[in-house]
């Protein structure tokens, strides 16, 4: 993946996770995860999840469900799971 793409990922899951939880999508930072905030409490993870399934086409598991608690592990499945069309 080139720096543009990077970016443009990295962007979209910041937007994502922002519009999921509620908050500015310049809160959501690297280094957010799962608790830090209050919005990011177990009901929010799972409006995440749900959000991460329709804007990328991906089923998440239970399992997986439990690992994506941070905006990198977040990124990081994405990345590795989603079919970029173009």
């Amino acid at each position: 993946m080139d720096t543009n793409q990077t970016s443009l990922l990295n962007k979209q899951i910041q937007e994502l996770l922002g519009n999921a939880l509620q908050i500015p999508a310049e809160e959501v930072t690297d280094d957010l995860q799962f608790g830090d905030i209050p919005q990011w409490d177990s009901m929010g993870h799972m409006e995440v999840m749900i959000s991460l399934e329709e804007a990328f086409g991906i089923e998440i598991t239970a399992e997986t469900i439990a690992d994506l608690t941070s905006f990198t592990a977040i990124y990081q499945f994405i990345q590795e799971n989603s079919h970029d069309q173009s």
